[in-house]
């Protein structure tokens, strides 16, 4: 095989190879970039359920084949954030948006309402909430309430406990730490507020 002959393969084998990572770098960004963009759009669809079940006070499925319901929207004000809440925490409800966690009070009522959504979609938000700050909340019934930030934490998924017998209503957002992972963990950040009376 002479000089030139291969030199011309090498060239052509680079250039099936960047053509190759080139490809794999597009589908991995673009796959990265379906997740928000689907999270997105199936909060329009949610946003759209909740104020029917508000206004006719029967709950309503998002999609036809949808294994949740709606049950209140949250949003923070400073940060320019909201999303509809949903009833269950399976795959499908997680990937949608928030869940009010089963066994927790529900928005306005006595109790702690726990809220949990992905730490790269609904509630990235929460590494830039401050203390103070106001997050507003509402329920199946459609009534907005302010709610004040007492603190955040870091605990063991195993060891998060909320407080019992509250007399008020109080939220617990939670999601996974580190923010910025791509890696599952036993770690989560919970920011924690109450009832604002003011």
């Amino acid at each position: 095989m002479t000089h030139t002959r291969r030199n011309t393969i090498r060239r052509r084998l680079a250039y099936t190879a960047c053509i190759a990572l080139c490809g794999f770098g597009i589908a991995t960004t673009a796959s990265s970039a379906a997740i928000p963009l689907e999270a997105s759009l199936k909060q329009l669809l949610l946003e759209r359920a909740y104020d029917r079940s508000v206004e006719t006070q029967v709950k309503h499925k998002p999609w036809a084949w949808a294994d949740m319901t709606t049950v209140g929207k949250i949003s923070h004000p400073r940060l320019k954030q909201s999303a509809i809440i949903l009833s269950a925490g399976s795959y499908e409800a997680m990937r949608a948006g928030p869940t009010l966690m089963g066994g927790s009070a529900k928005i306005g009522e006595a109790g702690t309402s726990v809220i949990a959504a992905h730490r790269d979609t609904h509630f990235a938000f929460l590494k830039d909430v401050r203390v103070g700050d106001t997050i507003r909340a509402s329920g199946e019934d459609g009534k907005a309430r302010a709610y004040r930030v007492t603190h955040m934490e870091v605990v063991e998924a195993d060891e998060f406990t909320i407080p019992e017998d509250l007399p008020e209503n109080a939220l617990a957002l939670s999601t996974c730490y580190p923010f910025g992972s791509v890696r599952g963990g036993t770690k989560r950040y919970v920011v924690h507020a109450i009832a604002d009376k003011g």
